[in-house]
C-alpha cells in the first residue's frame, strides 16, 4: 500500500464509508484511503476488530476515523435511516461509499441449498448494500464528486456450479449498480461502479478454495490501485463500469 500513498493526498478532506472494514480488502481499503487523506468511517460487526484498524490508522497519523457497528443480517430500513441521520449530523456530507462487506454462504448444488442460508446471503450481500445506498444517497449528493463502489465477483458475471446464493447476489450487485449508474447519469454528481477483486489472499477466498495455496494470490494491499482510483477525482466520468482490481495499474 505504501506505493499508493501520495504526498498530494488525493483524498484530502473527503469522508468515505467502508463496510466490512475490519478484515481483508475492507481493512486494506480503509487504511489506503486514510493514508491518502480521507476521514474513513469504519463499519463492521466487530467493534474490537474495528478498534484495531482505528489504532493502525491513527498510528500512521491518518485523519481520525469513526467507527460504526452494524449487522447487515439483521439491520432494518429504519436503522439505515438512523445511520444516515447520524452521518448527516457528524459530517454533513459523504464523498465515497465502498460496499465491501459480504459472506460466502454454502458451496453446494442449488438443489441442496438451504432456504435459510440463501436468505442470509441475499440479505447481507444484496439487500443490505441496496438499503444502505438508498439511505445514504442524499448525503452523497451533497458532495462535489461522490463515488459509490459495489463489490462484485467473477461469479457475478458468469454463473458457476456450486456458488449458489453468493453468485446470485453478485449478479444482483452488477444489476443494481448498472441501474443506479444509469438513473444518476447526467442528473447527479454521484457515480456508481463495481469492482471485482479477483483472487486475493483473504479468509473468504481460503474458505472458497481450501486446496489453493493462498501465497500465490496477491494480498489485499496489493490490489488497492483501483480502489483508490475510483474514490479520487482521477476517475471522474467513469460510471456504470464493472472493473477488475487485480492487475489494475495507476
Amino acid at each position: 500500500m505504501s506505493s499508493l500513498k501520495s504526498d498530494n493526498k488525493p483524498l484530502q478532506n473527503r469522508t468515505i464509508l467502508v463496510t466490512g472494514a475490519s478484515d481483508g480488502i475492507g481493512r486494506a481499503a480503509a487504511k489506503c484511503y486514510a493514508a491518502n487523506g480521507a476521514t474513513v468511517i469504519l463499519m463492521g460487526r466487530s467493534e474490537d476488530k474495528l478498534d484495531s484498524v482505528y489504532d493502525e490508522i491513527t498510528h500512521d497519523k491518518g485523519p481520525t476515523p469513526a467507527i460504526i457497528t452494524l449487522d447487515f443480517n439483521t439491520a432494518t430500513p429504519e436503522e439505515y435511516s438512523e445511520l444516515a441521520n447520524t452521518l448527516d449530523q457528524e459530517f454533513g456530507v459523504l464523498d465515497g461509499l465502498l460496499l465491501n462487506a459480504g459472506i460466502l454462504g454454502e458451496r453446494k448444488p442449488l438443489a441442496q441449498y438451504s432456504a435459510t442460508a440463501w436468505q442470509q446471503v441475499i440479505q447481507v450481500n444484496l439487500t443490505a448494500p441496496f438499503l444502505m445506498t438508498k439511505a445514504l444517497l442524499p448525503l452523497l449528493e451533497q458532495a462535489d464528486n461522490a463515488s459509490v463502489v459495489f463489490t462484485s465477483s467473477g461469479v457475478g458475471r458468469k454463473g458457476k456450479a456450486y456458488w449458489g446464493a453468493y453468485s446470485a447476489s453478485k449478479f444482483g450487485i452488477e444489476g443494481i449498480a448498472q441501474i443506479w449508474a444509469d438513473e444518476l447519469a447526467n442528473i447527479s454528481n454521484v457515480r456508481v461502479n463495481t469492482i471485482n477483486p479477483g483472487a486475493t489472499r483473504t479468509n473468504m477466498r481460503a474458505s472458497a478454495y481450501p486446496a489453493e495455496n493462498p501465497e500465490q494470490n496477491p494480498k489485499p494491499e496489493d490490489i488497492m490501485a483501483l480502489y483508490l482510483h475510483l474514490m479520487s477525482d482521477a476517475s471522474m466520468g467513469i460510471n456504470g463500469q464493472s472493473l477488475d482490481a487485480n492487475g489494475f495499474k495507476l
